[in-house]
């Protein structure tokens, strides 16, 4: 199958492998450059980086919206002996994860000056941008773990390079983190291939290793718990969430941005992905510990923002409660949660990506992102101060922003399976409301200080930055038909694939379901059994 599949893949532009190449090509190009010409490295950073944009725009408009499969994909034997290829396609679940991070990226280099050392700032977010794309469309288990690594390096360069005063100590602390789970991750890895070997022989191939379900009971369950650790820290969900906002607050404004628009989300994604395909029956077994623990993230993050006096902390931790309501989507195992969850990955990469943008530009203006330091911005800044509130606004959840569409299939979705888990994650959705109007009063209303009156409003150069940002903004709120039409055969296709390989059964609308009864009544069945 997998020989076929390569034929049938050579005759055609290999689209998904140039998206990879491109911005590596790109880094090389920016190292190889003379230090005597500055000026020239973000330029040419940038051309390389928006080339991969434009193919990640050519696959969106190329992706067949019928299809529930792998499209695009493209296989080379790279370790035969062991099974290895380099296998990369997207589905419904990835694609608009990629174009995420085709578009993210070039913006980010335009928008943002590093004040030093503009090679390898350049570079290192072009090698950031391939090993994302690579994360997301790895359909190989080890080529996934390479690329999954390859990330941490950027990020930890361009935090330790460019970032505030502790800087090191967040680098180290977020490197020591994400290492540690990708460790057990892969000796999971590396289980499930030799252990699902059998009589067909070793691979590492995703789509693979999922039809075959060889591993036992426990053995499953052991692996998706090793998976799942990886993925959690890198969410990151309560309690292994500290990194977070120290690498926030301390990363640079590229950094942070990337961070927030698109590293997090390769934990969501990586649940959804290799959890739930993989381990269908461990990811039933683990939900409700799971859901339990994104929902504390939502209350937790919340409450723990409304109390940070550093604006820039303050976002970090709204990351920390947005993303307990991917993972709770995730978890609740309905077509409505998953696509919420899915939506909301992007929508929480647009929203708070911008926000740190806006930040950024704040603290360029103010040299402090201190609350209490800030009063009355609004009056010298009136443009600066609407663009802000649009954004917090979708990502408190208002009507008609994009921030409502996901968080709403995820609540609607969840409570079916998950009803008090929703009730309580709902509340999340007040306090955000309420630590980020809060920020916003103190900040951009009153009388404005002496400092504050002399605040620059936007400029053209900023205002064409953020204006893709508002744009998707608004027309993901008003219109999420194109992404949900491409998510939803991927998403079905799933829950189909969850279904077969364990005892769960999605709720028909209007019959909720309980999933801990269903399992308490399995159990009973087994015992007359026996």
């Amino acid at each position: 199958m997998i020989q076929a599949l390569a034929a049938q893949t050579e005759a055609s532009f290999p689209v998904l492998n140039a998206l990879i190449i491109v911005p590596i090509v790109g880094a090389l190009v920016v190292t190889l450059l003379p230090k005597s010409r500055p000026e020239l490295m973000r330029p040419v950073g940038a051309i390389f980086s928006a080339i991969a944009g434009a193919l990640s725009l050519y696959v969106m408009a190329e992706f067949s919206i019928s299809q529930s499969d792998f499209q695009f994909q493209s296989i080379q034997s790279w370790i035969p002996s062991l099974g290895i290829n380099w296998h990369v396609g997207v589905d419904g679940i990835s694609l608009w994860l990629v174009v995420l991070t085709g578009l993210i990226t070039p913006l980010v280099l335009v928008a943002v000056d590093p004040h030093h050392d503009p090679k390898p700032y350049t570079a290192w977010l072009l090698l950031l941008q391939a090993g994302s794309f690579g994360a997301f469309m790895a359909l190989d288990l080890f080529l996934f773990f390479v690329m999954f690594e390859i990330v941490l390096v950027p990020m930890y360069m361009l935090i330790g390079g460019w970032g505030y005063d502790d800087r090191r100590y967040a680098a180290t602390k977020f490197f020591l983190y994400t290492m540690a789970g990708s460790a057990l991750m892969l000796v999971a890895i590396v289980s499930v291939a030799t252990l699902s070997a059998g009589d067909q022989g070793i691979t590492f191939s995703v789509i693979e290793l999922a039809e075959r379900q060889a591993l036992s009971t426990n053995t499953a369950r052991l692996c998706f718990l090793a998976f799942a650790l990886a993925f959690v820290i890198k969410v990151p969900i309560f309690p292994v969430h500290t990194w977070l906002p120290d690498a926030h607050t301390q990363a640079p404004t590229a950094g942070s941005v990337v961070l927030a628009a698109v590293m997090l989300k390769l934990g969501t994604y990586g649940l959804m992905r290799f959890g739930l395909y993989l381990f269908p029956e461990a990811s039933v077994w683990a939900a409700p510990t799971l859901a339990t623990l994104g929902v504390v993230g939502v209350i937790y993050g919340a409450i723990v923002a409304t109390m940070q006096k550093d604006l820039k902390r303050l976002v970090a931790y709204s990351s920390v409660a947005h993303m307990g309501f991917i993972v709770l989507g995730i978890f609740a195992f309905t077509t409505q949660s998953l696509e919420g969850g899915v939506l909301q990955m992007v929508n929480h990469g647009i929203s708070t990506g911008a926000l740190f943008l806006l930040v950024g530009m704040l603290y360029e203006r103010r040299k402090t992102r201190a609350i209490d330091e800030m009063s009355g911005i609004q009056s010298a800044a009136p443009i600066f101060a609407g663009f802000f509130t649009l954004v917090m606004l979708s990502s408190i959840g208002v009507p008609g922003l994009n921030g409502f569409v996901g968080e709403f299939l995820v609540l609607i979705g969840s409570y079916d399976t998950r009803r008090w888990w929703t009730i309580v994650a709902a509340t999340g959705v007040i306090l955000a409301a309420l630590y980020l109007l809060w920020a916003y009063q103190r900040v951009f209303h009153g009388e404005p200080t002496s400092e504050d009156e002399k605040t620059q409003d936007l400029t053209l150069k900023e205002g064409l930055i953020l204006a893709p940002f508002v744009a998707a903004i608004v027309f993901l709120g008003l219109y999420p038909k194109p992404l949900l039409e491409r998510i939803e055969p991927a998403v079905e296709e799933l829950i189909a694939h969850l279904e077969i390989h364990s005892d769960y059964v999605q709720p028909q609308l209007g019959d909720p379901v309980v999933l801990e009864e269903n399992h308490h009544q399995d159990s009973h069945a087994g015992e007359d059994d026996h």
